[in-house]
């Protein structure tokens, strides 16, 4: 079998040190057939910096890396100087900005053999790159370049800084435009596409291929891929389990899996971990679910349009982008109504659902913590699974002791049941149960729903004395799930505001048949 390339992002060593490599040429060759100016938005670790350095090694004619690929007798492989930028190191400074930036000018005039002027501005020295470069090899010039936005985003919480780079950055992707008389073709990937920040205003006329269906498999790996790529690497695992756990993301073609998680898991002998969530922080995330008291369960049932989901507003930050873009939340369907296009999302795979609600938890819970919290974890699990209704009742009720008073301090919150449905949701989503909030029937939508191998819990919240339990019943929410043949539990859970904890928790057995209420 074939090496797999952990942490490789380079495709000429893939092919040269005989790693594993997925064939995206298919999608290369038409992009280059079709366009001259190009952006693809996907998340972070999903291959974008691979399909770049594809492109990069297609213009500088290497054909012979190419054999066996799908691009291989279809293209002229005619060499051209490449411009490739990857913005990494730190930025959260002028100087470390100015720094970066110049020393990746530097390298690519030093790789290209021309000279800059370092007393000119960082914008002007590019724009000399291009044109230097274009006159030494009497060709058009190739720009590549890698996460874009990296130099925004890593100052997301930083007003001033955050304007700083995007005022630089702008000076520098204007010259893409104004020398398109010297430009062959250009690919810029990144997170997010920003509007309204001035970014683009330079480029307006690059083509995002980031929603467009035919590029939706640009990156990650097909059920395909698994089952004929990486049988070998996968033999004996569970494959619906693998598939639970790292499938889900959908770009308006294929669902597929996330290519760090899949590498990692076979490589780590089919061990199941958050290999991809590990990788990054979600604490600007959990700030904003904090700030804005989001009802976590919407999480689930969460629809915007077209040209929210197409552009991200660095001034005002729409959550549910965020989260799109950040690759924690994917698309579930496209509608259009009339005019309008419309995107349903959700949360791609029990890795993202579990890991994600797992911190939130840990933010919301008093710093006692780690040890308190994996005991919480484990009797609930245990729990729910022997249908253990006063231990379950126990745990919430120590989850909610084990919440600071600081939460509930100058504001209403623990006033709304959106607030305790929160907390409830999010425990229970990291435990990697099967669960769905705001379950739609035909008679209403249930709080929450857990559907476990022998059982059905469906839970209802009530602040203040309202019964929820009764509530469940006159509704008849159960019957969605009566021909499952599972014994369901409805669940009423009652909380007193001013304890902030739960005040009552009734609930009905209905065996695995038709029920008699």
């Amino acid at each position: 079998m074939k090496k797999l390339p952990i942490g490789i992002h380079t495709f000429s060593k893939i092919i040269e040190g005989d790693y594993l490599y997925i064939d995206k040429t298919k999608e290369a060759y038409e992009i280059l057939c079709t366009y001259q100016y190009v952006f693809l938005s996907r998340p972070r670790r999903f291959g974008k910096s691979l399909f770049l350095t594809t492109l990069q090694a297609i213009f500088e004619g290497k054909k012979e890396l190419f054999k066996g690929l799908y691009i291989y007798d279809k293209y002229d492989f005619e060499a051209y100087p490449v411009i490739r930028i990857h913005w990494g190191g730190n930025f959260t400074s002028e100087f470390n900005f100015q720094s970066e930036v110049q020393s990746a000018l530097r390298w690519n005039a030093e790789c290209l053999g021309v000279t800059l002027d370092k007393s000119l501005s960082l914008s002007s020295q590019f724009d000399s790159l291009i044109k230097e470069t274009y006159k030494k090899y009497h060709k058009r010039v190739v720009i590549l370049i890698d996460e874009y936005d990296k130099p925004i985003l890593d100052n997301i919480t930083d007003p001033a800084m955050r304007s700083y780079a995007r005022n630089m950055l702008k000076g520098l992707y204007e010259h893409i435009k104004y020398n398109d008389e010297y430009i062959k073709f250009a690919f810029l990937t990144g997170v997010s596409k920003f509007s309204k920040v001035s970014i683009f205003s330079g480029l307006n006329n690059i083509v995002d291929i980031s929603l467009r269906s035919a590029y939706g498999n640009i990156c990650g790996y097909t059920q395909a891929d698994l089952e004929t790529s990486f049988q070998p690497y996968l033999e004996g695992a569970d494959m619906e389990k693998v598939k639970r756990w790292y499938d889900g993301y959908n770009f308006l073609k294929d669902n597929v899996y996330n290519p760090f998680d899949i590498l990692n898991f076979c490589a780590n002998e089919l061990l199941y971990k958050n290999y991809w969530f590990e990788t990054g922080s979600p604490s600007f995330l959990i700030k904003l679910i904090q700030e804005k008291s989001y009802y976590l369960p919407d999480l689930e049932n969460i629809s915007i349009d077209e040209e929210q989901l197409d552009a991200f507003d660095i001034e005002k930050i729409n959550f549910e982008v965020l989260l799109y873009q950040s690759g924690y939340l994917t698309i579930r369907e496209k509608k259009q109504f009339e005019d309008a296009v419309f995107y349903s999302l959700k949360i791609p795979n029990l890795e993202v659902k579990s890991s994600l609600n797992k911190v939130v938890v840990s933010s919301l819970t008093d710093s006692g913590s780690r040890l308190i919290s994996s005991t919480l974890y484990r009797n609930m699990l245990t729990a729910l699974h022997n249908a253990d209704m006063e231990g379950i009742k126990d745990t919430l009720h120590t989850l909610f002791a084990s919440l600071p008073y600081q939460n509930y301090a100058n504001n209403n919150i623990s006033l709304y049941e959106g607030f305790y449905a929160s907390v409830v949701y999010a425990f229970l989503a990291s435990l990697g149960v099967p669960l769905i909030g705001e379950d739609t029937t035909n008679r209403g939508r249930i709080d929450l729903t857990l559907t476990m191998e022998q059982k059905v819990y469906i839970i209802e919240f009530k602040v203040g004395s309202g019964n929820a339990l009764e509530q469940i019943k006159a509704k008849k929410y159960y019957e969605k799930y009566q021909n499952m043949h599972k014994d369901i539990y409805l669940v009423g859970i009652n909380f007193d505001e001013a304890e902030r904890n739960i005040s009552g928790f009734t609930f009905q057995r209905l065996e695995g048949k038709m029920p008699s209420l």
